[in-house]
């Protein structure tokens, strides 16, 4: 027997010849029938096997009605044919053909849909080999269903050996085994001739691709289904040709048809006669869906960790959980949360007694036009999807059997006290159920919105409570209805998973919420609420919190009115955000108060505040805080004094942004006051900075989160800032405005506080001073000078105070103190202070006097007279001042 040559048109060896009679290889058969034809029924491509096929050139088809091709009482049959096919990727059938002569053919043909560049949708139609004429055999071919003569069934084949030799037996019985193991075998098998055309398919083939034999023999694997696949399938069958060894398919790619993820293991290997020459390649795929299944949920939880939580807004992680969960574990997702949500330790086994109420914040379905769709609609049959909800409804059936719509989501959504759902609640874990389960259809008999959920093509339903850090914040419901195979106990774990993450983002977002508000009332409690009366200076302040997830910080700003008229101004920057860092500030800023009232010079008074920072650090050292705010360590403050009788102000700062002065005339500056350390680090010195400032000049003190804009560098920033404080403005308020529009072009990534303050001046109309001898005798004298001074400015009512303030403190100075002695009067709006110098640094006290004591009662009757009192120290000597109110008459 002559064998067939391995490839076309290779001749046989000699010595591969047999004696006997000489035979000719049978012919090489013709190239498949092939068209395509638009959704208009025009014919848009024609190949040289269809023209073989019917006989028209390409000339005469292209551009025309595919209608003309069929046989004149074939047009019904197309037409039904057209119908069937309508909303399908694939049709089959016999279609009766008319032949350019005139002539008729019968034809298999099998159609595939497929969708060129741009919304143009067309069929590709293909058969396998060219036609016979009703009633007729061509030269050289014999009837369907016959071998031709002389050719045995095995070399039809592709092979060189007799049927029975190809099915794998040299008998009749073991051939027929052999058959039946190849047509019965439980994976896909087929085999490709040396041309790669189909001619054998197991029972699992024609099952996967859901086509006969008969539909595919005699096509190549590109042509039975096209699909990138296919193509890499049939490039690596002529690998196996070429090379003779076998190949495999990448691990999840499957035969063509069954997608290129459904965990299939291909395997295809050369079939050689005993020569050893390769004849055809069979293919064997076997589906591995347990090992793929559990990598798909592998892949889907990895894919979670970042999809799930990507924003600070619950309702946005409950549909980022739908999302993922939705084609990738169910056919459709809901996410409710529960209106309150409960907090405590380990769930109750009970079910709750009173109906839950939630809220549906989270809605998907596979038969969503996208993954933010408000409702899930439902499924019809053959191919018919229900109508999607509307607002406020819960959506409209399909008609015949439909799935179970999800809801629509921002409904409320009230669970009865024995449902399922709530049962899970209580439990606090997940629970698969099947629509037979009783439990599931007493729900349904029960609430409405159940049966909608449930009802029609659903057949399989996982509940999974939203559990995290103790707190039951919700539940998500999970449904198959278009995959047939229901929902099993690594499923449910899965969405356990799922669940989880989205719960755990859930409650980190309401914690930080109400952390936020916390902080933020906290924050502003402690901030100034309105600015003390005082005359030395017009203020405007701003305080802006961060916009970022790291909440408020711990930036201040504070105006202390202190003896003689002046103001001190305070901005302050504490490490960190957060409540800790609210309430550090808050002991600072009361800090600063206290040393404040001690009228200490900004150097020490930052040099206590250093002392106090790493005090309080070192409380809390052994907390498991972060460093970042234990304390406070690393805190900036600027503090400055001005005094409007001298115009002078003198300014410290520790690690702080140096303050901006603008001149009357619109010049803009930088303070040079000494950099200094932040406060915590401790044993560096500060130093104190003094300037004059022309009346109706202005100081901006900020913190850094102003300067650090995202969209610029410094040098901008600063320019931005000279800038708008050089314009002329009407209000300080309209100053700060312009400062924060100039500098800020999106929510701050870091607190700014801003403080902007115009001097003004005490000319010497309102202060009157008088050196003293220091005699006893001219406590008399210095009274009348007040008296006189105080009339003067038309302040008789205040007189009778202010002598007894004046000998009182005149008395001290010249009894405790060390001359020189000046006495001065400070008149303002609504104040009226009175001080008197010495060079002693012995400050007097108050004490209680005993019943027989002749002294001790001067400084107790100054302080029950006057608004308060207190003595202020300077480089050499001391001053004891006290400020009393003025009437509005």
């Amino acid at each position: 027997m002559e064998r067939l040559p391995t490839h076309p048109g290779e001749r046989p060896h000699e010595s591969d010849a047999s004696p006997g009679p000489a035979r000719t290889a049978p012919p090489t058969p013709p190239p498949p029938a092939t068209a395509a034809v638009d959704a208009r029924g025009i014919v848009t491509e024609w190949s040289e096997g269809a023209r073989q096929l019917l006989g028209y050139p390409p000339s005469e088809v292209v551009g025309q009605p595919a209608a003309r091709l069929l046989a004149d009482d074939a047009g019904t049959a197309g037409a039904a044919a057209l119908r069937d096919a309508a909303g399908r990727e694939r049709w089959s059938g016999t279609v009766a053909l008319r032949h350019r002569d005139g002539r008729r053919l019968r034809r298999e043909l099998l159609a595939h849909r497929r969708t060129a560049d741009g919304p143009v949708t067309e069929w590709l139609v293909v058969s396998a080999v060219t036609g016979t004429p009703e009633g007729q055999t061509p030269e050289g071919q014999t009837p369907e269903g016959q071998t031709p003569a002389g050719t045995p069934e095995g070399e039809a084949a592709g092979g060189g050996t007799s049927g029975s030799e190809a099915a794998g037996g040299g008998t009749s019985g073991s051939g027929r085994l052999g058959e039946w193991a190849f047509r019965q075998a439980p994976c896909v098998m087929a085999v490709f001739d040396a041309d790669l055309r189909l001619v054998r398919s197991n029972a699992g083939m024609e099952q996967v691709l859901s086509l006969t034999e008969d539909q595919m023999r005699g096509l190549r694997l590109p042509e039975i289904v096209p699909h990138p696949v296919s193509d890499e399938t049939e490039a690596k069958m002529r690998r196996v040709l070429e090379d003779g060894g076998p190949q495999h398919l990448r691990a999840g790619a499957g035969p063509a048809g069954t997608g290129a993820n459904d965990g299939w293991s291909t395997t295809l290997v050369p079939l050689k006669d005993p020569a050893g020459r390769v004849r055809a390649v069979c293919l064997a795929a076997h589906q591995r869906l347990q090992e793929h299944l559990a990598r798909q949920r592998m892949l889907l939880l990895s894919e979670a960790s970042t999809r799930i939580g990507t924003t600070a807004d619950s309702g946005r992680t409950a549909q980022e959980l739908a999302d993922i969960a939705v084609p990738g574990l169910a056919d459709f997702a809901a996410v409710d949360l529960l209106d309150a949500p409960r907090h405590g330790g380990e769930p109750s086994p009970a079910a709750p007694a009173r109906p839950l109420a939630t809220t549906r914040t989270a809605v998907r379905s596979v038969l969503d036009d996208g993954p933010t769709a408000s409702a899930a609609g439902t499924a019809g049959t053959a191919g018919t999807a229900g109508t999607a909800g509307t607002a406020g409804t819960a959506g409209t059936a399909g008609t015949a059997g439909t799935a179970g719509t999800a809801g629509t989501a921002g409904t409320k959504t009230l669970y009865p006290a024995l449902s399922p759902v709530a049962r899970c609640l209580a439990q606090g874990h997940g629970a698969l159920y099947d629509t037979a389960d009783p439990d599931l259809l007493q729900w349904a008999r029960q609430d409405p919105g159940a049966a909608r959920l449930l009802g029609g093509e659903t057949h399989s339903v996982m509940v999974v409570p939203m559990r995290a850090h103790g707190a039951t914040l919700g539940v998500a419901l999970f449904g198959r209805h278009r995959r047939a195979e229901p929902f099993e106990a690594d499923d449910l774990w899965l969405a356990e998973e799922l669940t989880a993450k989205a719960a755990v983002s859930i409650h980190t977002t309401r914690r930080d919420s109400r952390e936020h508000t916390s902080t933020m009332t906290l924050q502003r409690s402690l901030l100034p609420h309105t600015l003390p009366d005082q005359g030395a200076l017009d203020i405007a302040t701003r305080y802006l919190p961060a916009g970022t997830r790291a909440g408020v910080g711990g930036d201040w700003f504070d105006v202390i009115p202190l003896s003689g008229a002046r103001v001190a101004l305070v901005v302050g920057d504490v490490v960190g955000h957060g409540i800790r860092a609210s309430a550090t500030m808050g002991r600072l800023r009361t800090a600063v108060r206290t040393l404040a009232d001690v009228d200490l010079p900004p150097d020490e008074l930052l040099t206590h505040l250093d002392d106090l920072v790493l005090h309080l650090s070192a409380d809390e050292s052994g907390t498991d805080d972060t460093a970042e705010s234990a304390g406070g360590i690393g805190t900036t403050c600027l503090y400055a004094v001005y005094d409007p009788v001298s115009r002078r102000c003198a300014l410290a700062r520790a690690g702080h942004p140096p303050p901006a002065a603008v001149t009357p005339d619109g010049a803009v500056r930088f303070l040079d006051v000494p950099a200094g350390p932040p406060l915590g680090l401790g044993g560096l010195p500060f130093e104190t900075f003094e300037t004059e400032l022309p009346e109706g000049s202005l100081l901006a003190l900020y913190t850094d989160g102003l300067l650090a804009a995202r969209d610029h560098d410094i040098d901008e920033a600063l320019d931005k800032m000279f800038a708008a404080l050089a314009r002329p403005a009407k209000t300080l308020d309209t100053v700060c405005d312009r400062v924060l529009t100039a500098m800020l072009t999106h929510r701050p990534d870091d607190d700014i506080a801003l403080l902007v303050a115009r001097t003004r001046a005490l000319h010497a109309d309102r202060v009157a001073a008088w050196d003293l001898a220091s005699d006893p005798a001219v406590v008399a004298r210095a009274r009348k000078h007040a008296t006189e001074q105080l009339t003067a400015w038309g302040l008789d009512d205040a007189a009778f105070i202010t002598e007894l303030t004046v000998s009182e403190l005149v008395t001290n100075a010249i009894r405790y103190g060390r001359p020189p002695i000046q006495l001065r009067l400070i008149h303002e709006d609504s104040t009226l202070t009175c001080e008197v110098f010495d060079s002693s640094s012995t400050a007097p006290h108050m004490r209680r006097a005993r019943t027989f004591d002749e002294g001790g009662r001067g400084l107790l009757l100054v302080g029950q007279l006057a608004r308060r009192w207190g003595t202020r120290h300077a480089l050499t000597g001391k001053t004891v001042w006290a400020e009393q109110s003025l009437s509005p008459g």
